[in-house]
C-alpha cells in the first residue's frame, strides 16, 4: 500500500531530481510538504542530497525533520529568500498554487535549476532577469516512461522509499474527497481494493 503511490507522485518527482544531476554534494530545496514535496524530501535524501523544505510558515518543521529534510526555512515573512540567496542547485516546487517564481529562482546558484512539478490551473508570471542572473533555468516535469519508472521503483526499493500513506476502505472515499478539499490527508490516501467486494451506490 505504501509503495502505490510511487507510480504517480514517486516518479513525478524521481525523474526531474535525477535529470538535473541531484546527488551527494547537490543542495536541493523543497517547496512545499504535502503529497508531492513529502517523496521529495524522501527521494533527493535518497540520492545523497542535501535537503532543505521551503513552507510558508513553520508549522511543518517537525514533519520536515521527520522525513529526513536536514533543513527548513518558513518563507512566510520574505527573509528566508535574502538570506538563502544564491544556495542551492535545484529547487522542486511541487506546490499546486501561484508561487512568486522571481523569489525562488533567487535562491538558485549558478546554473541551478527550478523545476515545477505541482500543476495550478492559474498562471504564474516569470520574470526572465532573475535566470539571467547566474546562468539560472527554469524547467517543468509531468511522469517518467515505463523504463523509468521501473528504474525508480528499484531505487526506492533499495533505499526503502515508500510514501507516508493513511489506508481507507472504499466506504470511506467521500469523506477522503473532503479531506483532500480541506488539506487533510499526510499524506497519500490508498484504498484498500479488498474492501471494493460487495460495495453498493
Amino acid at each position: 500500500a505504501a509503495a502505490a503511490p510511487l507510480l504517480c507522485a514517486g516518479i513525478t518527482v524521481y525523474a526531474p531530481l535525477k535529470r538535473f544531476g541531484a546527488a551527494p554534494g547537490t543542495k536541493v530545496a523543497v517547496v512545499g510538504l504535502g503529497g508531492l514535496g513529502h517523496l521529495g524530501v524522501k527521494m533527493a535524501k535518497a540520492m545523497g542530497a542535501d535537503v532543505t523544505v521551503l513552507s510558508r510558515s513553520d508549522s511543518k518543521r517537525e514533519a520536515a525533520a521527520a522525513l529526513g529534510a536536514d533543513h527548513y526555512a518558513a518563507t512566510g515573512d520574505g527573509t528566508a529568500f535574502t538570506e538563502l540567496a544564491n544556495t542551492f542547485d535545484i529547487i522542486l516546487n511541487t506546490v499546486s498554487a501561484p508561487i512568486n517564481l522571481a523569489d525562488d529562482l533567487g535562491l538558485l546558484r549558478l546554473h541551478g535549476t527550478m523545476i515545477s512539478v505541482g500543476v495550478t490551473t492559474q498562471p504564474m508570471a516569470l520574470d526572465v532577469f532573475p535566470l539571467l542572473q547566474n546562468g539560472r533555468s527554469y524547467a517543468g516535469s509531468l511522469f517518467g516512461g515505463i523504463a523509468e519508472t521501473q528504474e525508480m521503483l528499484d531505487f526506492a526499493a533499495e533505499h526503502q522509499v515508500t510514501a507516508d500513506i493513511e489506508l481507507i476502505g472504499a466506504n470511506d472515499i467521500n469523506t477522503a474527497y473532503e479531506r483532500i478539499n480541506a488539506s487533510d490527508v499526510r499524506y497519500r490516501f490508498v484504498i484498500d481494493g479488498s474492501t471494493f467486494k460487495g460495495l453498493t451506490a
